[in-house]
């Protein structure tokens, strides 16, 4: 994006949204950040960035600028933990959206929505295993048809299990980072049955190369941000090293995870950082 913009990210507090408002200020943009700090940390906080705290399905009152973009990222994203919480997830990820929808339906700027790959899962299946898996699902439908009906620009992708610098462990953390922390405190690395369920692992740099690529010049559905190459599980642990133990299959652990990044590869995109060496260069750090 040569062309200076304001832009809003939701959820730039978080791992995937801090990254992207670095980037984005960096490029001369003036960023706003709305996040509720739910998953998000100030320590995450970028210089020149103007951060808002508050929950999506308020943004009206925290957001009176008209935004030229929008980067909607600011969703609960855990699977197997919204089997837990489901009244969280519609609060985030339903109430939340809508809010923002709403937010976009008003100001006409261009909405970025960031989709879950986990609808593609299991040959269609996965869309329907979780809380999590569901809302994303019907919310990217939902973005469409906003677009339908009020003639609104818009773009979603679908980020594959995003690792790097700043990644969240515990219970709402991701896989890598888990992985990593078990490592450094000498803890097996935990792997549930049957551990040949297969991810595609995404570096947080490719990722914010996707979405400004999009964000600049994508229209429509389905693009896909990541690493066509898919490891299990237990492969991703044993490059860990150390013991492992198995733990009983969880539902909503979906065991494929279709990708397609034609539509993102055909603006100019690939996917630069590979998981291996990744791992080599922080194993014992």
């Amino acid at each position: 994006m040569t062309e200076k913009k304001l832009i809003l990210v939701t959820g730039g507090a978080g791992f995937i949204g801090s990254h992207l408002c670095a980037r984005l200020s960096k490029e001369g943009h003036k960023v706003i950040s709305l996040d509720n700090y739910f998953t998000g940390s100030r320590e995450n906080h970028v210089p020149g960035v103007d951060y808002r705290e508050g929950h999506t399905k308020d943004i009206e009152k925290h957001v009176s600028e008209t935004p030229d973009l929008i980067y909607h990222l600011g969703e609960y994203s855990r699977v197997e933990k919204s089997l837990e919480e489901p009244a969280l997830v519609w609060d985030l990820n339903k109430d939340g959206t809508f809010g923002v929808l709403e937010f976009w339906r008003k100001k006409g700027s261009k909405l970025m929505y960031a989709g879950s790959s986990t609808k593609f899962g299991d040959g269609g299946l996965g869309r329907n295993q979780s809380p999590y898996a569901w809302t994303k699902a019907t919310n990217t439908e939902l973005v469409r048809n906003y677009s339908i009906w009020y003639g609104l620009p818009y773009a979603i992708t679908y980020f594959y299990n995003v690792y790097g610098p700043g990644e969240r462990s515990g219970s709402y953390g991701t896989v890598i980072e888990i992985f990593r922390q078990k490592q450094l405190a000498n803890e097996p690395l935990t792997v549930t049955a049957p551990g040949t369920q297969k991810r595609n692992f995404t570096h947080i740099d490719d990722i914010v190369d996707g979405l400004i690529l999009v964000g600049a010049d994508g229209t429509g559905d389905d693009f896909g941000i990541g690493d066509e190459h898919a490891y299990s599980i237990l492969e991703v642990a044993q490059m860990f090293g150390g013991e492992i133990v198995m733990k009983p299959a969880s539902q909503g652990n979906r065991m494929t995870s279709d990708i397609d990044t034609s539509k993102t590869r055909s603006l100019g995109w690939s996917a630069k950082k590979r998981l291996s060496d990744y791992i080599a260069k922080v194993h014992r750090k």
